[in-house]
């Protein structure tokens, strides 16, 4: 498929990139940070703010043992039960409407990463334009294959899976009949070091699944982002929060408004960059083709007078013969008259 449309805008090589906003927990459990964020997204010229729709209930169970704990090596959670922690990042479902609403009102697309059912049938009374499928679900078959029945594009994470669970996911999302999938390399590292990035794998990704590629993007800073452009990413995800020093779950690996609008314009010249695949002088390039080397009588010489290196020299404009000719002129003569400034032709010896 070559473009895929989200609300309004329409994806693919030909477009800009598009660029989603991805707030996950950064509220700090406030739906005035959370609208704020929303405007700060919106401020910043991105194009969508996405959102994860699930209760703790919904994504885990509230036990206390090592199983459900994250690590204790773990940068930012570590020894943290998944329980407590998803209690605290997740966005309630009755912030849902007015998130919604405001996104609207500001021009963003607005959608989200549903983690069961009942977060489909939410996101549906919404109207949701697409629907996220984190890294984490891309093994959730069924899930995969609700989201595919809306009709809605389906934007696939890919992080930790292998390429049959990346080929499985796109399946099950074809088998129903829906091709309007944009798949997305990820590291699910947070944050993730750009060392593991393996953005040339974005080409491999495409050839694979058939599909749009972008990058879902948890390092720091802007140079992933900008350099999955040039290997083809039509969409770059990075969390974004109002400042990382007022903490927050994904704080540590978000983008501050600032960073998000030089992501937006950094990108769209990227993108712009890539160009054609040719080779030759540009369009914007006439008048400095006019002022490249040539030959120029440089002094004053009469007829009979003979060419020399003190009165025939390369320099600029362009209008004579090429540099290159000096070996073939030197030491002939000219046969009329010449004024210094004047361009050397055959014509002229």
């Amino acid at each position: 498929m070559s473009e895929v449309r989200i609300g309004k805008h329409l994806l693919g090589p030909a477009r800009p990139p598009f660029v989603i906003a991805e707030m996950s927990g950064n509220h700090n459990g406030d739906l005035d940070r959370a609208l704020a964020i929303v405007d700060a997204i919106a401020d910043a010229g991105a194009h969508a703010v996405k959102l994860q729709t699930y209760r703790p209930d919904t994504i885990t169970v509230d036990v206390d043992c090592p199983a459900f704990r994250i690590g204790d090596g773990h940068s930012l959670w570590g020894g943290e039960n998944l329980y407590k922690l998803y209690e605290k990042a997740h966005t309630p479902w009755e912030w849902h409407e007015p998130i919604f609403a405001r996104a609207r009102e500001r021009g963003l697309e607005v959608f989200s990463s549903p983690f069961d059912p009942t977060a489909v049938e939410l996101l549906e009374s919404l109207d949701a334009p697409a629907y996220k499928i984190a890294s984490s679900e891309i093994v959730d078959l069924p899930l995969i294959e609700l989201c595919a029945r809306t009709g809605k594009p389906l934007v696939i994470s890919t992080g930790m899976a292998n390429v049959a669970e990346i080929d499985a996911a796109v399946r099950t999302a074809r088998s129903v009949g829906n091709d309007q999938l944009i798949v997305l390399g990820c590291t699910a590292s947070y944050p993730a070091s750009p060392t593991e990035s393996n953005l040339r794998g974005l080409p491999l990704l495409a050839g694979l699944t058939g599909t749009l590629v972008g990058l879902s993007d948890h390092t720091p800073g802007l140079g992933a982002p900008v350099a999955a452009v040039a290997l083809g990413a039509v969409a770059i995800e990075k969390h974004v929060t109002l400042a990382r020093s007022d903490g927050g779950v994904d704080s540590e690996f978000s983008l501050e408004p600032a960073e998000l609008a030089a992501l937006v314009t950094e990108t769209h010249r990227a993108w712009e960059a890539l160009g054609e695949p040719v080779l030759g002088p540009r369009e914007s390039e006439k008048e400095g083709l006019r002022l490249r080397r040539s030959l120029y009588v440089v002094e004053d010489v009469r007829a009979g007078d003979p060419v020399t290196a003190q009165n025939v020299r390369s320099i600029r404009p362009a209008g004579g013969l090429a540099p290159a000719e000096i070996v073939n002129v030197l030491g002939r003569t000219f046969r009329v008259d010449a004024a210094k400034g004047t361009a050397l032709t055959w014509d002229l010896i």
